[in-house]
């Protein structure tokens, strides 16, 4: 959604009486009538912007009601249909009243995906094998940043970021959870989840089979079951009693840190405001520098993918975050002295670049899947939905 702002401030001015038709009809760029000066256009594109995470950070708490209601293939499923009809709202938005239908869409959208980003790195944590846990975690984010390059592309103006394909533009988030519709039915339930909550030992017995070809399947099922004894051995763990009890304490402020690490990180700020940053340092086309960063994201998160399982998860967050604070200071100290000095402009933009490389080194993938790893078949749905709420709320 950021990058058509200005024509989707636009549309927003018009449709609330703000944007003049001499304004509207002229072919020159937006200045002084700039609609997004409006306090009116200003408030419901704050709000178009922040209802996303406010969507995300309510529906995180139903993470594991989901997940242990319908299982995490079907609950996956049927979540999709918030994406469709929140596709629907954001496409259609020009039928009506934009700036409402694209709040109401943004507000489902976020509602959804603050259910998938629960739900997938659960399935995930409990279908992969244990050596290769890390990497196939890992892939949760890949799908992420490389939707986030995808969307800069195609959010060109030229593309379809302009004043008659925006809406377009963002009806297409719908289709990702179209084609999932389509394939997750070919994928088999989560083996744990059959035979440790539902018991069906059988089932999980095939799901084995389907996910690991054939096997003796034995030693997979003699883990599943010592660990639902372990279950059995205590009460049902919610929300409530997961922050209360001193038992889970340690995991619960490791998972919660490294989200909160995650967010607090500065990334968001480097993702939003990349282009006004890159026009600050003397880039001449700073859109396509934001580009940039959109591929060395989805670069070094494969870089993720390949060492996340042979550096450990301590390693890699440490030299992430160790390294995105030392880029930090230099894209400080570039942007203060660029005017004084022409060269400290490459300064700013080298350290973007690696400021970005570390994130997706360790801070970036790692949160998503530990928290399935430091949480037993009990406890994680509960610790899964509070770390997610907590990533959604510093978001």
């Amino acid at each position: 959604i950021n990058a058509p702002q200005k024509v989707i401030e636009k549309s927003y001015g018009q449709s609330l009486g703000v944007w003049t038709e001499r304004a509207a009809g002229s072919s020159e760029n937006i200045t002084e009538e700039d609609p997004g000066h409006h306090p009116s256009v200003i408030m419901y594109w704050s709000l178009s912007v922040s209802i996303f995470s406010i969507g995300g950070m309510v529906s995180s708490f139903l993470v594991g009601f989901v997940g242990d209601l319908k299982g995490r293939v079907k609950g996956m499923l049927m979540v999709n249909v918030l994406a469709v009809a929140a596709g629907l709202l954001m496409g259609l938005c020009k039928m009506w009243k934009p700036h409402i239908m694209v709040i109401s869409g943004r507000a489902v959208m976020g509602f959804y995906c603050g259910l998938t980003s629960g739900l997938v790195p659960m399935y995930i944590g409990e279908i992969a094998p244990k050596a290769y846990r890390g990497a196939l975690g890992t892939l949760h984010q890949l799908a992420v940043v490389i939707g986030i390059l995808i969307s800069q592309i195609i959010g060109l103006d030229f593309v379809l970021g302009n004043d008659q394909m925006w809406p377009l533009l963002l009806g297409l988030s719908g289709a990702p959870a179209i084609l999932q519709s389509l394939l997750l039915p070919l994928c088999p339930e989560s083996p744990r989840y059959l035979y440790i909550l539902l018991g069906k030992e059988q089932e999980a017995r095939k799901s084995l089979y389907r996910l690991k070809g054939p096997h003796d399947p034995t030693i997979d099922l003699e883990e599943m079951r010592r660990e639902k004894e372990e279950a059995n051995k205590e009460d049902k763990v919610s929300i409530f009693s997961l922050i209360s009890s001193s038992v889970y304490r340690k995991q619960l402020v490791v998972a919660l840190m490294m989200h909160l690490s995650q967010q607090l990180s500065g990334i968001n700020a480097i993702f939003y405001y990349s282009t006004a940053i890159f026009s600050r340092a003397g880039v001449s086309h700073p859109v396509y520098a934001t580009i940039g960063v959109g591929v060395i994201n989805t670069i070094f998160t494969l870089v993720s993918v390949a060492l996340v399982d042979r550096a450990g998860r301590r390693t890699l967050t440490l030299v992430g975050l160790g390294g995105m604070c030392c880029c930090a200071v230099a894209m400080t100290v570039g942007l203060k002295l660029q005017n004084e000095y022409s060269w400290m402009s490459y300064v700013s933009m080298s350290a973007i670049f690696l400021f970005v490389s570390f994130f997706e080194i360790g801070p970036g993938p790692i949160p998503w899947f530990i928290v399935a790893e430091l949480f037993s078949q009990g406890p994680r749905p509960a610790a899964i939905a509070l770390a997610g709420c907590c990533n959604w709320t510093s978001n």
